[in-house]
């Protein structure tokens, strides 16, 4: 099984996070793609799907989510069969609105019938640990997750 990684940013933090999480994953041959640079007709049902997702402004996607977001909603595809995962980044100081970018692409895909797997990773800003090591230690649970 390939997996895929899909990461939407705003600042370059979710493609450093998409990297760390490849490198606990490499023995699945990941593939890390930028959601502004990925059709939706690519996602495939026999790939593992990662999603890294930061959140902007007042809970909404990040400027490079928002393409792969509107394509979702205008080709509205089946996604039966799709299995996939989360990590968010963002900030608790937003409080209710705190990884929405990540829910709400979750949110996407599950209602086009992809089923979510594993614990959605959410990295808080405010903290002192650093999103690459936490996105790390979560995909090694991830793979774990993937080999049983």
């Amino acid at each position: 099984m390939s997996v895929v990684i899909l990461y939407g940013t705003e600042t370059g933090t979710g493609e450093l996070v998409a990297d760390s999480i490849a490198d606990a994953l490499n023995q699945h041959d990941p593939s890390i793609y930028d959601m502004s640079e990925f059709a939706v007709e690519d996602l495939d049902p026999a790939d593992f799907l990662v999603v890294v997702c930061s959140t902007y402004g007042e809970g909404e996607l990040p400027t490079g989510a928002v393409p792969f977001a509107e394509e979702l909603d205008a080709v509205d595809p089946d996604l039966a069969g799709l299995r996939f995962a989360v990590f968010g980044l963002g900030d608790t100081v937003y409080g209710e609105t705190y990884n929405r970018g990540g829910e709400i692409i979750a949110e996407m895909l599950t209602k086009r019938g992809a089923t979510q797997v594993g614990e959605h990773g959410r990295h808080d800003g405010s903290s002192a640990v650093k999103p690459t090591a936490q996105a790390e230690e979560w995909a090694e649970g991830l793979a774990e997750l993937l080999e049983s």
